[in-house]
């Protein structure tokens, strides 16, 4: 009887082991070219690269700032108006015990006397509002309770209308502090991405990103003063103010006195001028006489951008004050710099 040999058994694993290896070698293979040549990863941005990405990220962020601005111009002012109203239902409460009493004060006389009319009986109750559905009961009464009932039911109607208006007002401070923290976001993460992009940077580009605007603006001409040659004492007033805070850093929301981001400056500056100007942009370009470039002078606002989300000081000669981002404190800069969008005189 021949011997029969066991059949060799594959090694466990043996399959996987081999697509394993296969893998492998097929990765190594997408990781060299032809002819054996490595493939590298992409190649760095350049520093002119990052300088323009950042640059893009700091005019969206800007844009957001603006939004911000007016966000937040709407909330305060729906906030000093829940006040008003919450203010003038108190002194509508007070006239409202003042009219209660003056009812007392019958109904005391009226018990004195050994009784008390129904209708003063009701608009006493604990539950003063429920006398509003029962009029029959104000007819029955003489004519000076009928009198003090009618201011009664006139300042429980007053407050019920206020207190209407204040829900509709709190509920408007809600949406727009929502929005505020929207446009919140947006901005502090539009400059996060441009801080990271700019730690890849060496010292000196870095600086470069901040310090090209100054290194092209033109000084004045024929030695008169900017402020000289403003058309009238309140742009002068205003370029003066805007000179005073050249250095000021970029805070994005600020409006003075140490601080400031472009629509900051430039209502700070008039604000000193003794001109209301509105907080955003978008707002200030609308305020006082369009003016052409041909036609600029010191104190002009000059707006930059399509979605004119830019503003600075127009000072003569080609320049402007303005607070330019975060990388740059507040400085004199060419016109020319930004895509320029419109300019307005205010004053």
């Amino acid at each position: 009887m021949g011997t029969h040999r066991r059949p060799r058994q594959r090694a466990k694993g043996g399959g996987r082991a081999r697509t394993a290896a296969t893998i492998t070698l097929a990765g190594a293979a997408t990781a060299t070219g032809l002819g054996g040549t490595t493939v590298h990863a992409d190649p760095q941005p350049t520093a002119a690269q990052v300088r323009a990405k950042v640059d893009k990220l700091y005019q969206e962020a800007e844009v957001a700032t603006e939004k911000y601005n007016g966000a937040k111009e709407k909330a305060d002012a729906a906030e000093r108006r829940l006040e008003d109203l919450r203010d003038e239902a108190a002194r509508k409460e007070d006239r409202l015990n003042s009219a209660r009493e003056a009812l007392g004060s019958v109904a005391a006389a009226q018990y004195r006397s050994g009784g008390l009319d129904p209708a003063l009986q009701l608009a006493l109750s604990s539950d003063p509002d429920r006398y509003l559905d029962g009029a029959a009961f104000a007819e029955r009464a003489g004519s000076r309770q009928q009198a003090e009932v009618g201011r009664v039911r006139k300042e429980l109607r007053g407050i019920e209308q206020l207190r209407g208006a204040a829900r509709v007002e709190a509920a408007s401070l809600k949406s727009r502090r929502a929005e505020l923290k929207r446009h919140r976001e947006t901005v502090t993460g539009k400059l996060e991405k441009a801080r990271r992009l700019l730690s890849r940077l060496t010292t000196e580009d870095r600086a470069d990103v901040g310090d090209r605007a100054s290194r092209s603006a033109p000084g004045p001409r024929d030695g008169l003063s900017p402020s000289s040659q403003a058309p009238n004492s309140r742009a002068a007033a205003a370029v003066a103010y805007a000179y005073q805070k050249l250095g000021s850093p970029y805070v994005w929301g600020a409006t003075g006195p140490n601080a400031f981001d472009c629509s900051g400056l430039t209502q700070a500056a008039y604000r000193a001028a003794g001109i209301s100007l509105p907080r955003t942009t978008y707002a200030q370009i609308d305020t006082g006489r369009r003016v052409s470039r041909s036609e600029l002078l010191p104190g002009d606002l000059v707006f930059f951008y399509s979605g004119i989300s830019h503003v600075g000081i127009y000072v003569g000669d080609g320049r402007m004050i303005h607070a330019p981002n975060p990388s740059a404190p507040v400085r004199v800069a060419p016109v020319d710099e930004m895509p320029f969008a419109g300019a307005a005189r205010v004053a």
